[in-house]
């Protein structure tokens, strides 16, 4: 399961991409093929007998959609691990030792002298 998941080569990227469209392409018109005769304009239903099994029928093609994309996806991993091997890691803070150190600020105009009591 580990190979299927992760190969060692995985396909290009183009035909994965490829084969997604194929496959969602493939969805499209199977769920078409299977809905188009449980309408009302091609068989003899209203509406309000017709739409359980279109609402089904599309939600069911919604989540076919939903898992190939993930599948997809995941197929994909190897890829965008890949462009992000060569990224090294996000520094947010000083490295240098003299900028670590607390230093204690000046007041300045946008910093207020502390108060402090006087003796009367």
């Amino acid at each position: 399961m580990r190979q299927f998941l992760f190969p060692r080569r995985p396909l290009s990227r183009g035909t994965l991409l490829f084969c997604h469209l194929l496959l969602q392409l493939g969805l499209v018109a199977g769920a078409a093929l299977w809905l188009a005769p449980r309408t009302p304009w091609l068989a003899p239903l209203s509406w309000a007998e017709a739409w359980p099994p279109l609402a089904l029928g599309g939600g069911l093609w919604l989540l076919a959609a939903v898992a190939l994309r993930l599948l997809a996806e995941l197929w994909l991993l190897p890829h965008h691990l890949a462009n992000a091997a060569g990224a090294g890691p996000v520094i947010t803070r000083s490295t240098s030792a003299a900028q670590r150190c607390m230093i204690p600020r000046r007041p300045g105009p946008a910093m207020p002298a502390p108060w402090t009591p006087t003796t009367a």
